[in-house]
């Protein structure tokens, strides 16, 4: 019979061949199947680094962001020592944020059409121009006008870590698992320079001189932008001219930048306020580090959330993720408020920061799930753009509140806006998810980022190999 004859290695011990054969398939199998199930939380960014380029690139794409965590603070320290108003350095930042924010895009859309390289490079250059000309109107004591033309004219910056997802996003277009990875490590890799931005402008220009942290960031943006343009294999390629439409009318889109636009004034206040918490008490060398820790707590759940297995629409996330930023947000502002310590207020924003990344992880997998194809940089710079005019607002209003708000002299009352901000992100995004159950344009374009983990089937049947 067959069956009998199927167990014929079992009633012949002697054909070892047969037991050879067999047993490393059994092992094989029980590999497969357990291998989702171990917890390495290294093994998803181990992988993702094997690929030929990509560990250059992320290394120079690092190197040019660093200063992204310098710049504000710097030219706060510089501008309201030399001045005495932090109203000024708020207003002047908040300046050339707004600039950024409209000048971005098309920097962004040049990107595209031409491609990294050719872009990327002069641009900086333009706006590395901008910070020595802030630097010297600063030094040689010019109008105050001058303070906002010189910063506005650092606006013509390129977006690097768009660039970079972009890089992932095209050498990974097939792979939605390990893409999830990468844009949680760029998340942890920006959090990384808000945390070491913020440390090292305050050392260069408290040890220094005020205009220290100014001039080494614009040297470090300019050496790392220039390494990054050179990593050409992993370029994506340029689309050229395209009669496409602005990602702007892409349904989902606008309502995602709003989001944007409210959690940039969760930042841009809390930066400003700190500031100003911590010099109120003597201490505003420690502003840096201690701003560093909320960008520290960011950067580790960034990379843990890429390690997990995230199930679901990002869309139905979100909201959450929103909501726990919010009541975090508040830890701050009770610390601040029923303490006055600035002990106290460090590991509170540690904590605060640590519902930041996966925030951002999914609102930009969000962004790029909803931007056409070929317009991917514009896309993600319009998201940036919406966080940069976030936090031009909010650097103004927190410096306002700071001088002129109730209980002005402590800096306490400050610490409000970045829980008020957070709050109206959430009612942004869960108005908008609302919307899209109810039949509205978004529906169709938030259910692709659902599974994440290859060994599990996707959820659009798609064959894993």
């Amino acid at each position: 019979m067959p069956h009998s004859s199927q167990k014929r290695p079992t009633a012949a011990p002697h054909k070892g061949r047969g037991e050879l054969r067999d047993q490393p398939q059994q092992s094989r199998t029980r590999q497969r199947t357990r291998t989702p199930e171990l917890p390495g939380a290294t093994t998803p960014y181990r992988t993702l680094f094997k690929k030929p380029g990509t560990l250059r690139f992320t290394a120079a794409g690092i190197l040019a962001r660093l200063p992204m965590g310098m710049f504000s603070v710097s030219a706060i320290l510089m501008i309201a020592g030399s001045r005495d108003s932090y109203a000024l350095a708020g207003a002047v930042v908040a300046t050339g944020l707004a600039a950024t924010a409209l000048v971005a895009p098309w920097t962004a859309r040049l990107v595209d059409r031409h491609g990294q390289a050719k872009v990327a490079v002069p641009a900086t250059a333009l706006a590395f121009l901008g910070g020595l000309a802030l630097i010297a109107c600063v030094h040689w004591n010019a109008p105050d006008w001058t303070l906002f033309a010189s910063y506005a004219a650092t606006a013509t910056a390129p977006n690097t870590g768009g660039m970079a997802r972009a890089r992932w996003a095209h050498l990974l277009k097939d792979d939605p698992a390990a893409l999830h990875t990468a844009n949680s490590f760029e998340q942890a890799a920006d959090e990384l320079c808000f945390m070491l931005g913020p440390v090292l402008a305050a050392f260069l220009c408290t040890t220094l001189f005020p205009e220290a942290g100014t001039l080494m960031g614009g040297l470090l943006c300019m050496t790392g932008v220039l390494i990054f343009a050179a990593q050409r294999s992993t370029e994506p390629p340029p689309t050229g001219r395209t009669t496409a439409k602005s990602p702007l009318r892409t349904p989902g889109i606008p309502a995602l930048l709003a989001v944007f636009l409210a959690t940039g004034a969760v930042f841009g206040s809390l930066e400003v306020v700190t500031i100003a918490y911590a010099d109120a008490r003597g201490h505003a060398s420690a502003a840096g580090v201690i701003l560093g820790l909320q960008a520290a707590g960011s950067c580790a759940a960034g990379l843990a959330f890429g390690a997990l297995r995230v199930t679901g629409p990002a869309d139905r996330r979100f909201p959450w993720c929103l909501a726990a930023m919010t009541t975090l947000m508040t830890l701050p502002w009770l610390t601040a408020t029923t303490t006055g310590s600035l002990v106290l207020l460090a590991p509170a924003l540690l904590l605060a920061g640590m519902a930041t990344a996966p925030t951002m992880v999914t609102a930009m997998s969000l962004v790029q799930h909803r931007t056409p194809k070929g317009q991917l940089n514009e896309g993600m710079t319009l998201a940036v753009t919406g966080l940069l005019g976030g936090i031009a607002g909010g650097s103004a209003l927190g410096g306002w509140v700071v001088e002129h708000g109730p209980g002005s002299g402590s800096g306490t009352t400050g610490f409000g806006v970045p829980v008020a901000a957070a709050a109206l992100a959430l009612l942004i995004a869960s108005a908008q998810r609302t919307a899209g159950h109810a039949g509205g344009p978004t529906a169709v374009h938030t259910a692709e980022p659902t599974a994440v983990r290859p060994p599990e089937p996707p959820t659009n049947s798609r064959p894993p190999h």
